[in-house]
C-alpha cells in the first residue's frame, strides 16, 4: 500500500512528467544543433564552390591565317598566336612589350584549344574569321567575378585638366593623388605621383586631349591595394573595358567536368579521378561482395561451432574497426613491395579498399542472413530440400536486400577513404583521364587533398566544388541504400 501511494503522489507524478519533459528537450536541442552545424557547413561549401562551376571567356572574332595554319597540316598551327593577336587588337593603345605580355596574361594557357579543336574538325575554316570563346586566365576569372577585389567608380568632382608634352601626360583636378586611376575622355590614367600638375601613366589611350568638364570623368576605386593582388590595376581596367565592349561572357565550366588535373586552376578538371573513383568502386564490389557474401554464408549457415570459429569471428569484427591507413600499409607492403604491382593504379588501389570494406560486408551479410525466420530453413528442409538448396535458393534471396545495403554502404564510406590510397601512390598528378585498370590515376577524395594543398586562390573554389561532387555521389549511394531496402524488405 506504501509504495502504491507512493506512485500515486502528486509531487512525484510531476516531477516524473517534468524529466521527460527535460529529455525531450534534451533531445531536440541535440537535434537542432547538428543540423545547424550541418548546415552551416554545406552552406560554407556550397558558397565556396559556386565560382568553380562558371568561366569567363573572350568571344572574339578571330581571322584564322592560313600563313600561321597550314592546311596540309593544321595541327601544327601557331593558334595561340591568332588568338593573342585578336585579343590585342581589342586594346590598340597597349603597344610596350611589357604591357602586351601582361594582357597575353589575362588569358588561360588553354585559350586556344577551341579554336584549335573547330579548325581540326573543319579545316575549310582557314583563311575565314571564326567567332570563337577563348577562356580566362584563373586571375582573370577571380577578377571578374569580384573574388579578387571590388571595384568602384565614383564622378571625379570639378574639371579635370589633361596636358601633354610629347608622350607624357599630366592631369590636374580634385581628388587625385598617387595610384588613383583616372577614366576619362574614353581614356585611363594612373597617377604615378602627387602635385597639382599630376604626371601620369597611360593605360587606356584617350581620344583627344582636351579639358573635360565636371561629372564627365570618374575615379576607379579597388577595394584590395595593388601590392595585394595577383592582377595590377593595368590589367584590371583592360578587363573592365573588355567588359563594357561586351566581348565577355560567362558560361558553364565545362572543363571542370571533362577535364582531368591540370596546374592551370582555369583548366583543372575533375574527370580523371571520377573515372579512377569509379574503377576502384568496381575493383571494390567485384573482390568484396561475393568473397564477403561467401564468408557470411559459410560462417552463418555451415561454420562447425568451435574455438577456431570463434577467433575468425572476433578477428572479423576487430578487423572492422583498424585504422584505415593500416590497410594502405598492407597494401604497399604486400601489392606493391613482395607482389611489384604497379604504383598509382586503380587495380592495387581496388583491392586494398576491398580489404578493408571485406570486414563490413561479412557483418552485414551475417546479420542479413540472421534476421530471416528459422521457419523458412525448416520448410524447405521439410519438403525434401538439402541444406544447401535451403540456404542458396530460399534464405540468401530473402536475405540479400540486407546485404545489398550493407555493401552500398560499405563502398559508400570506402569512397571518401584517402589514407590508404595515398600510401599506394595514388597521390600524383595524373593528366590524362585513365582508361584501363592499369592506367596512372587518381580518386576524387585524393584529388581534393591535392587541390587543398595548392597556394593559388583559383583552386580554393575547385577544391570545394570537388567536396560538393564527393557529397552528392555519397548521397545518391546512400539513397539507392535506402531505396533497396525500402523495396524490398520483408517484414516477419
Amino acid at each position: 500500500m506504501t509504495e502504491l501511494r507512493k506512485k500515486a503522489d502528486p509531487a512525484l507524478i510531476k516531477r516524473r512528467y517534468a524529466a521527460e519533459r527535460r529529455f525531450r528537450f534534451y533531445g531536440l536541442a541535440a537535434l537542432a544543433l547538428t543540423t545547424a552545424f550541418l548546415a552551416v557547413l554545406l552552406t560554407d561549401i556550397v558558397s565556396r564552390s559556386l565560382p568553380a562551376f562558371t568561366q569567363y571567356s573572350a568571344v572574339l572574332e578571330v581571322p584564322v591565317d592560313p600563313e600561321k595554319v597550314d592546311a596540309a597540316n593544321p595541327a601544327a598551327g601557331d593558334y595561340e598566336g591568332i588568338v593573342r593577336a585578336a585579343w590585342r587588337e581589342l586594346f590598340p593603345s597597349v603597344t610596350t612589350r611589357a604591357d602586351r605580355r601582361l594582357l597575353n596574361g589575362l588569358l588561360s594557357g588553354g585559350g586556344a584549344d577551341e579554336l584549335r579543336r573547330q579548325v581540326l574538325s573543319d579545316p575549310s575554316l582557314i583563311g575565314k574569321t571564326v567567332k570563337v570563346p577563348v577562356m580566362l586566365s584563373d586571375d582573370a576569372d577571380l577578377f571578374l567575378k569580384g573574388q579578387m577585389t571590388s571595384v568602384s567608380r565614383t564622378p571625379g568632382e570639378g574639371a579635370l585638366r589633361i596636358r601633354t608634352e610629347g608622350e607624357n601626360y599630366f592631369l590636374s583636378g580634385q581628388g587625385l593623388a598617387a595610384g588613383t586611376v583616372v577614366l576619362a575622355d574614353g581614356g585611363a590614367f594612373r597617377i604615378a605621383a602627387d602635385g597639382e600638375q599630376a604626371p601620369a601613366e597611360v593605360i587606356l589611350a584617350p581620344a583627344g586631349a582636351a579639358d573635360v568638364a565636371a561629372g564627365q570623368w570618374q575615379v576607379m576605386g579597388f577595394g584590395v591595394a595593388e601590392s595585394q593582388r595577383k592582377l595590377n590595376d593595368r590589367q584590371a581596367v583592360w578587363l573592365e573595358e573588355a567588359r563594357e565592349k561586351g566581348v565577355l561572357d560567362r558560361g558553364i565550366a565545362w572543363n571542370f567536368f571533362l577535364k582531368g588535373d591540370s596546374r592551370e586552376a582555369e583548366q583543372a578538371g575533375i574527370l580523371g579521378s571520377i573515372m579512377g573513383s569509379l574503377m576502384v568502386v568496381f575493383i571494390t564490389i567485384a573482390l568484396s561482395l561475393p568473397i564477403g557474401v561467401a564468408a557470411a554464408i559459410y560462417l552463418e549457415e555451415f561454420a562447425p561451432k568451435n574455438r577456431l570459429t570463434e577467433i575468425i569471428e572476433v578477428n572479423i569484427n576487430n578487423l572492422a574497426a583498424v585504422p584505415s591507413i593500416i590497410f594502405g600499409l598492407l597494401g604497399l607492403a604486400v601489392f606493391l613491395g613482395f607482389f611489384g604491382m604497379p604504383r598509382s593504379v586503380p587495380l592495387v588501389g581496388g583491392i586494398v579498399i576491398a580489404l578493408m570494406s571485406l570486414p563490413t560486408i561479412i557483418i552485414a551479410s551475417r546479420a542479413a542472413i540472421r534476421a530471416v525466420p528459422p521457419s523458412i530453413r525448416e520448410a524447405a528442409l521439410g519438403v525434401g530440400a538439402s541444406h544447401q538448396q535451403a540456404v542458396f535458393h530460399h534464405v540468401l534471396p530473402l536475405a540479400m536486400p540486407g546485404i545489398m545495403t550493407g555493401t552500398i554502404l560499405a563502398v559508400a564510406s570506402a569512397i571518401g577513404e584517402t589514407a590508404p590510397l595515398l600510401l599506394i601512390g595514388m597521390v600524383a598528378f595524373i593528366v590524362d583521364v585513365p582508361t584501363g585498370f592499369l592506367d596512372s590515376a587518381t580518386v576524387l577524395p585524393v584529388q581534393i587533398y591535392l587541390w587543398s594543398d595548392l597556394p593559388e586562390r583559383a583552386f580554393e573554389a575547385r577544391t570545394a566544388a570537388a567536396i560538393v561532387v564527393l557529397l552528392l555521389i555519397m548521397l545518391v549511394l546512400n539513397a539507392l541504400a535506402i531505396f533497396l531496402r525500402k523495396k524490398f524488405e520483408r517484414r516477419w
